[in-house]
């Protein structure tokens, strides 16, 4: 293994799109929402263990879940659990990793993962990674990892890339579209230069610092002013200073979007991103009614092409429903269209409007 590579692990977010079962003060990232025995943060660590050094692999997370990431995994050095003191998006978090990982070696090459992610071909993905990897290192580039969009998924982000090839399977990006409505994402398709956005990300500490002291300079000096404070017992109360003069911001808005050093690698590794109960329902298993079921004791009459997602040891008899979404929790219960999923969101503001943050 090289002790040049890192991984940074995303796991500090809410998760408000698989409400009522990932809630806040248990979001997805540390349920096991596919039944598959660990949670997707645990899923995402073992994920990395084949090529990158244990020692090497950081998890960032919110104050509130820092004992959780510990719970879950509790082989991770503690040092490698990072605590941000409040939600600003992802381009904070890369800035400060970027920071302490460059004082730590100025020659670390990081890979930056979502922690919610479901990947089938696992050697598939090693070798994908470290393509990108390689590639990072030899030309200071950055680079992400896409895949070849099967439908028009509108939940998902795509990255348009140029026709021709810089070295096999590695193409320059040229565009970043954010979760396009569905007439575009076929479009997108049609022409075959557009690849789903995985948010999997690849870059040098030093290289991808330069583009923030570029883009973002505000946000570099705030870092850059505390980043000799990290080192002496008072990182926690720095990192409250520096959020504090951070913007909300994600990193394909604050970076990937505007530079121009960004290349990506399509990949066929099985991947899919588990952001909604429709990307759960694709990635589940199916009885012979097209439905996924999620319970152990679930009597299924005649319901086709649902999602049905319920306690253990609970008896649930579902009749007749048709592409519908049935979410049962101990205190919620939803019930509503497959194709009505992105009103949840609205579902969710007007109970914290009638009973405040209770159900949350």
């Amino acid at each position: 293994m090289n002790k040049d590579h890192y991984v940074l692990i995303l796991a500090g977010g809410i998760g408000s799109r698989l409400w009522p079962k990932s809630k806040l003060a248990l979001p997805k990232q540390f349920l096991d929402i596919l039944h598959i025995g660990k949670t997707f943060l645990q899923a995402t660590y073992e994920r990395f263990l084949p090529f990158i050094p244990k020692e090497n692999i950081y998890i960032i997370t919110n104050k509130d879940y820092l004992h959780l990431v510990k719970e879950q995994l509790p082989d991770v050095d503690t040092e490698n659990i990072l605590s941000e003191p409040s939600r600003k998006n992802t381009a904070p978090c890369v800035a400060y990793i970027s920071f302490k990982l460059l004082h730590k070696n100025p020659n670390a090459n990081i890979i930056v993962s979502p922690s919610d992610q479901i990947i089938l071909d696992k050697q598939g993905f090693e070798d994908a990674a470290k393509k990108a990897l390689n590639f990072s290192d030899k030309k200071n580039a950055f680079v992400t990892l896409g895949i070849k969009p099967l439908y028009p998924n509108i939940n998902y982000g795509y990255i348009q890339r140029e026709q021709y090839e810089i070295e096999p399977q590695v193409f320059k990006v040229k565009t970043f579209t954010e979760k396009p409505p569905s007439e575009m994402a076929q479009t997108f398709i049609d022409s075959g230069d557009f690849l789903w956005n995985t948010g999997l990300f690849v870059w040098k500490a030093s290289e991808i610092l330069k583009e923030f002291e570029k883009y973002q300079p505000e946000m570099y000096e705030a870092f850059a002013d505390a980043k000799d404070l990290f080192d002496e017992g008072k990182e926690s109360q720095v990192l409250e200073s520096v959020y504090g003069l951070c913007t909300n911001l994600s990193l394909d808005l604050a970076i990937m979007e505007k530079s121009e050093n960004v290349y990506i690698i399509p990949g066929e590794f099985g991947w899919s991103d588990l952001g909604t109960w429709n990307n759960i329902y694709e990635n589940g298993e199916k009885d012979y009614l097209g439905s996924s079921l999620s319970g152990d004791k679930i009597l299924n009459i005649d319901s086709t092409k649902s999602i049905i997602n319920v306690p253990d040891n609970k008896l649930v008899i579902i009749q007749g429903l048709e592409d519908h979404i049935v979410i049962d929790t101990d205190d919620v219960l939803l019930i509503c269209k497959r194709d009505r999923e992105k009103e949840v969101k609205e579902y969710m503001a007007e109970v914290r409007k009638k009973y405040g943050e209770k159900f949350m």
